[in-house]
Formats: C-alpha cells, sequence, structure tokens
C-alpha cells in the first residue's frame, strides 16, 4: 500500500470491504455499482456527491482501482480467484492456473498501483480521460441497444449476430411484403454491430 497520509486510510477503507461486496455479487458489479455498495456501507466519498465534480469523482475511482489491482494480486498469489477489473463489469472468477504472469503485464495494473499517478494528474488530463470514458461507454451502450434491435444480448459472436440479421432482414424486407421502417431499424443496428467490431 502506498505510505501517503492523504490516500492511505481512504484506500485501507476500500479494501476492507471489496471482496465480500464481490462475494455477495457473484454476476459482478459495474463501477458505478461498487461506488454505491461502498456507499452503503458508509464510506465517505462514493455516494451520489462524489459525481458532482470531476476531479473528486477521478479520486474516488483511483482509489477504488487501486484497491482492486491490489486485491487482485492477493487473490492470484492465494491462488483464490481471478478479479476481472473494468469500469463496466468488476467480478470474480475461477483462478486457474497459468493467470499470474498474464496480470503482471497489465499496462493499467501498473498504472493504478503507482499512488503517485494520482498526485501528479491535472484537471485537464481528469476532463479528458473522463471524456475518452464516456465515448466508450456511450458506444457500449448503442452496441446494448441494437442487440435488443436483433433480439439478442451479449455475451454473443459477430457470427450469431450476422445469422439473426440476415433471418430478421429476410422477414421484414419490403419486397417480401415486411415494414420498411422495421427493415431500416435493422439495418441500421446491424451497420452499429459492424462498425464497433473494426
Amino acid at each position: 500500500m502506498p505510505q501517503n497520509p492523504d490516500y492511505n486510510n481512504d484506500i485501507s477503507a476500500v479494501h476492507a470491504h471489496l471482496l465480500s461486496i464481490l462475494q455477495e455479487h457473484a454476476r459482478g458489479l459495474s463501477e458505478y455499482e461498487m461506488f454505491a455498495a461502498l456507499a452503503d456501507r458508509g464510506l465517505d466519498g462514493f455516494d451520489k456527491s462524489a459525481f458532482s465534480d470531476e476531479n473528486a469523482l477521478f479520486c474516488r475511482h483511483f482509489i477504488l482501482f487501486h484497491a482492486l489491482y491490489h486485491l487482485r494480486d492477493e487473490l492470484l498469489a492465494r491462488q483464490q480467484y481471478l478479479l476481472e477489473i473494468s469500469a463496466l463489469n468488476i467480478c470474480l472468477l475461477p483462478w486457474t492456473a497459468g493467470q499470474y504472469e498474464l496480470v503482471l503485464h497489465d499496462p493499467l495494473r501498473a498504472y493504478y498501483l503507482d499512488i503517485v499517478e494520482l498526485e501528479k494528474i491535472s484537471p485537464e488530463k481528469i476532463a479528458d480521460m473522463l471524456g475518452r470514458f464516456w465515448s466508450g461507454y456511450h458506444s457500449l451502450q448503442g452496441r446494448e441497444t441494437a442487440l435488443q434491435v436483433l433480439g439478442l444480448a451479449d455475451p454473443i459472436g459477430m457470427d450469431e449476430i450476422r445469422q439473426q440479421y440476415r433471418q430478421l432482414a429476410m422477414q421484414h424486407h419490403p419486397d417480401r411484403g415486411g415494414d420498411t421502417e422495421q427493415f431500416q431499424e435493422i439495418s441500421a443496428a446491424m451497420r452499429l454491430l459492424e462498425r464497433s467490431i473494426n
């Protein structure tokens, strides 16, 4: 753990709750849901007030991810779990041999475990990083919506998506008596999904 007194207590408090929260949510949580779970346990700064200021939000995000990467290392060393870490899904997976080396070479791990990164980041850089995150988040939300149009949901591969699209396109094609508007919606959904993999 870092020795910086400004963050040490916050990180220790978060770390103390992470494993039990994750064990209570077998399917995992988004970062937003993890914030809510930590707030429910009385941790300062993880309630809705964290979202009112970009700098405060980034600080809480960094502290959470710092604690998550420490926990992941501990769980792997004990050969207990693999901890999947992303803003959209934080969850425990079964441990299997050979994972430790892959995890050690994760560039995000190195970034979040270096508390100096939090101390040196500027408000401009925070605004840029949050902008890129929200852009990616909205792309994923678009994917979810497009899959719903096709009657599908993740996890799903592109082959299955194309097969479903072909069936729906034939069913709703105007030349076959289908509805033009529905056909256009299906086609637009497919274009978005194809762009998302390029």
